[in-house]
């Protein structure tokens, strides 16, 4: 069996928690951990437990890893692989040539589509392929080298929401499938081809959330606009104004019979 790489984790919310947890059942002790900022961080707790023989100072908060006193700890630590689920921060190329083999991410997407922010919204509201994707770290957002990947079916009930929460364990299956081969050195890269897809910033939601209660549309547009931006946070949602009054709206459906 070939020797367990060297690793350095950086994850948020609940997928980096089973990511990490079955990192730790195949033996591999984390040599770091690098968190979101304590105030925004999900899940800190569970990650920090997961690594729990680690002392306070092999914990890296926010941007902190990309500080120079960062890179030069992260250099020290000597990883092949720094690894990232759902990590929010960008990673700069001081930092991307650290790793003897690179920066691995776990990413919500079907790559080269729906690089970037808010993934499961333009999916629905751009009609593009989702999925899940584990590819290599580059200087272009969600732009390296594809290792594994696999679809999900975009359902005519499916909200953002709903859709979020079915690729992230869909994201599980592909971390899972695709470890064996990053421990024995024997997966391959796929370049991606970054015109083929599609990229969309964090404040780019905002660009669909107004609705136009004079447009004259129909009703699949309305339903999909509705979908795309029902999210888990309620700020995110369509809305329109009437009297000077912002009123926001997202849907539910009822169980499917």
């Amino acid at each position: 069996m070939a020797a367990l790489p060297r690793v350095v984790f950086a994850g948020d919310r609940e997928i980096a928690v089973r990511v990490l947890r079955l990192l730790k059942h195949q033996g591999v002790k984390p040599l770091a951990l690098l968190l979101s900022d304590e105030g925004h961080a999900t899940h800190a707790d569970d990650l920090r437990w997961l690594c729990h023989e680690l002392d306070r100072e092999y914990f890296l908060y926010g941007s902190a890893f990309r500080s120079e006193a960062g890179i030069k700890f992260l250099k020290e630590l000597a990883p092949d692989y720094i690894i990232c689920v759902h990590f929010p921060y960008i990673f700069p190329p001081e930092v991307l040539s650290i790793p003897k083999c690179g920066v691995l991410n776990l990413h919500p997407a079907y790559l080269p589509w729906n690089r970037g922010w808010h993934t499961p919204t333009w999916a629905i509201w751009d009609g593009t392929p989702y999925g899940a994707t584990l590819h290599f770290m580059s200087e272009e957002i969600d732009g390296g080298d594809i290792i594994h990947q696999k679809r999900v079916r975009v359902l005519p009930g499916d909200t953002a929401d709903s859709l979020y929460k079915r690729v992230m364990k869909l994201e599980y299956e592909v971390f899972k499938e695709a470890w064996p081969r990053v421990v024995d050195g024997t997966y391959t890269r796929k370049p991606q081809v970054l015109s083929n897809g599609s990229f969309h910033r964090k404040e780019d939601i905002k660009t669909i959330r107004q609705l136009d209660l004079s447009e004259v549309t129909n009703t699949e547009k309305i339903l999909r606009r509705l979908r795309a931006l029902t999210t888990s946070d309620a700020s995110e949602a369509a809305y329109f104004e009437a009297n000077g009054i912002k009123h926001r709206v997202q849907i539910k459906f009822p169980d499917r019979e």
